[in-house]
């Protein structure tokens, strides 16, 4: 039995207020340098120009924790379906145009609003997908997290299957466990909900995905992550059988096994998919420009990445973790359309 195992969250309201708590306190952090640049330019700089400094202060500790109370409000249920054209090599014709759909990171336990939850399963709907993947860490911890969502995804429907792999927190790693009967026990139920919703997980194997007498592979890993996260991925075990020039497309949780093993790899793998960054649910993210602290963690946290005929996309979750909210990063459901190298 976990000591978690009745763990909860904050309710919608509650979030709120503890969103503008925390970002009083940060903007106030924030807020010292700027009031100390102010002061000490005081001796060097007019009166005028040190009152616009005091100001320009205040208007950014002001705009500061508004940008997080949105974040909560609104950011988390705003969810965003993003369209992006891939070009995979050795990509039979017959694939030209088909939509693989991704989403991550759904962290079911932290939901607060069934109606907002319930925007983003419609997004995904709408989206009619060729093929619906999720790439890890459905739960926080716990299966039973997930237990009130089953019909939700069970709904979504895809013409060529449902395919899913573990992330991180799925393995339930983060809970004071009594016994290692009790989180295998956990963990086993969290396959069956998988099974329950209609995806396949793919535990460091792959299927092999057909259309009209033509095929391209699709390879699904455990969490491979750099130290501190597990390394349960086995990307040899997955790829075997695979011909080493095979269009293949790969499903690994986190973005950094990209670089450390993906990329060299003499394997023709395409295009991996990742998610785990969440962009750290506060940033800026624009098309012409995108910041995040979660960079200096993370090189590659969100979009599409290339080197080479390997490309590398990275979803920015559906859901949320430790913040309540999503200020400026938005919740993202991905259309990778494939595209043949002779289209």
């Amino acid at each position: 039995m976990s000591v978690r195992n009745n763990q909860e969250y904050y309710p919608y309201w509650s979030n709120v207020f503890v969103s503008f708590g925390f970002g009083w306190i940060v903007a106030k952090l924030l807020l010292i340098p700027i009031l100390l640049i102010g002061d000490i330019g005081g001796y060097v700089i007019s009166a005028k120009a040190n009152q616009f400094i005091d100001y320009a202060g205040a208007i950014a500790f002001l705009g500061l924790i508004l940008f997080l109370v949105y974040g909560v409000v609104f950011g988390k249920y705003h969810f965003k379906t993003r369209r992006v054209e891939v070009t995979i090599n050795n990509l039979p014709e017959a694939f030209n145009g088909f939509k693989v759909v991704q989403i991550s990171d759904a962290h079911l336990g932290t939901f607060d609003s069934m109606s907002g939850f319930a925007k983003g399963i419609e997004a995904i709907k709408a989206t009619n997908p060729d093929l619906l993947l999720f790439t890890g860490d459905l739960v926080n911890n716990l299966a039973t997290e997930a237990e009130a969502y089953i019909e939700h995804f069970k709904a979504l429907q895809a013409k060529h299957g449902k395919f899913a792999i573990l992330g991180n927190h799925d393995y339930a790693d983060y809970v004071a466990w009594s016994n290692e009967a009790d989180k295998q026990k956990n963990l086993d139920r969290l396959h069956e909900i998988h099974s329950e919703m209609g995806f396949q997980l793919l535990d460091n194997e792959h299927v092999n995905i057909e259309n009209d007498g033509s095929n391209f592979y699709l390879a699904g890993i455990e969490n491979w992550g750099l130290p501190p996260f597990p390394q349960h991925g086995d990307l040899e075990k997955a790829l075997e059988g695979i011909p080493k020039n095979a269009a293949t497309l790969l499903m690994s949780h986190d973005p950094s096994h990209w670089d450390a093993q993906v990329k060299k790899h003499p394997h023709d793998i395409a295009l991996t998919m990742s998610g785990h960054t969440h962009g750290m649910q506060f940033g800026i993210d624009l098309p012409f420009f995108k910041w995040s602290p979660v960079k200096f963690k993370y090189p590659k946290w969100a979009g599409l990445y290339t080197e080479g005929k390997k490309h590398l996309y990275v979803n920015r979750g559906f859901g949320f973790l430790g913040f309540p909210g999503r200020s400026g990063i938005r919740p993202e459901i991905t259309e990778l359309i494939l595209r043949s190298e002779s289209a």
